[in-house]
């Protein structure tokens, strides 16, 4: 199997009219629909890393029928009845904590977490039947880039058993800079350089993103860096293979792309 870093924009912005331009939110869903093929045979399941959730130590979603989490305020009624009963897969937990326990981490299980909107929002456009056992990996506090690569590569494992590992943050995340003047250039700034290095010999790669910090305006994309942590999972269980740009699109004033690897 692949692995994929997805951007998910704003809240459930394909499933409910927010007012976003129609060209955005277009773009958005061709290409959370394009990750159905990406992957050269059905996956078994999918392991998702989301940037909206946290614990101490890294948490898998272990029900069988997980619901939904609304994780969001201030959007309409309809966005709170969305639904996506793709169903969990209680195995495949228990395969992630023990993958993960071999590589030192403490893990743990959460029976009653649902899915939230770095999850659904994607990947209902990816697999809107919900005909795929879909489970939830947390980032941890702290949200340590090292700590998060080696994550994924302890995790690596799980491609060769067909499960597609799909990260969902976004490559720019200021909440107080979206939608002014400026951004587009500064994030474009950043995101050329994200690019040329996820794009670049994968042991490099990886040591750049563990200092990310040091990239152009960095810090003004992402004040708080949990919607990119996703992507060092992502690049840790991606091993040898190279990344490749698959997304390029704009999101209020911001540009925000996507990657594969394998």
């Amino acid at each position: 199997m692949p692995v994929a870093f997805v951007p998910h924009a704003g809240g459930p912005i394909t499933h409910v009219e927010l007012g976003f331009p129609e060209e955005e939110t277009a773009a958005f869903a061709r290409y959370w629909r394009s990750l159905r093929e990406l992957p050269r045979t059905p996956p078994k399941a999918v392991l998702a890393v989301s940037a909206h959730w946290e614990r101490p130590s890294p948490t898998v979603m272990s029900a069988s029928r997980p619901p939904m989490f609304y994780d969001y305020g201030g959007f309409p009624p309809e966005a709170y009845q969305l639904t996506w009963p793709s169903p969990g897969a209680p195995e495949l937990a228990g395969r992630v904590r023990d993958l993960l326990g071999k590589s030192g981490f403490s893990t743990d299980a959460d029976p009653v977490r649902g899915y939230d909107h770095g999850t659904f929002t994607p990947l209902k456009q990816t697999y809107p039947d919900a005909d795929v056992p879909v489970i939830q990996l947390s980032l941890v506090r702290g949200l340590d880039a090292a700590q998060h690569v080696a994550m994924g590569r302890a995790l690596a494992p799980l491609r060769d058993e067909g499960v597609f590992i799909v990260g969902s943050g976004d490559t720019f995340h200021n909440m107080g800079a979206f939608g002014r003047g400026g951004v587009l250039e500064r994030s474009r700034e950043f995101d050329g350089w994200l690019t040329a290095l996820v794009t670049g010999p994968a042991d490099a790669r990886d040591r750049g993103l563990e200092r990310w910090v040091e990239g152009p305006n960095a810090r003004f994309c992402h004040p708080r860096e949990e919607h990119l942590i996703p992507l060092m999972v992502v690049a840790g269980a991606a091993g040898a293979d190279v990344g490749v740009k698959t997304f390029t699109g704009e999101f209020m004033g911001s540009q925000q792309t996507g990657y594969h690897f394998g």
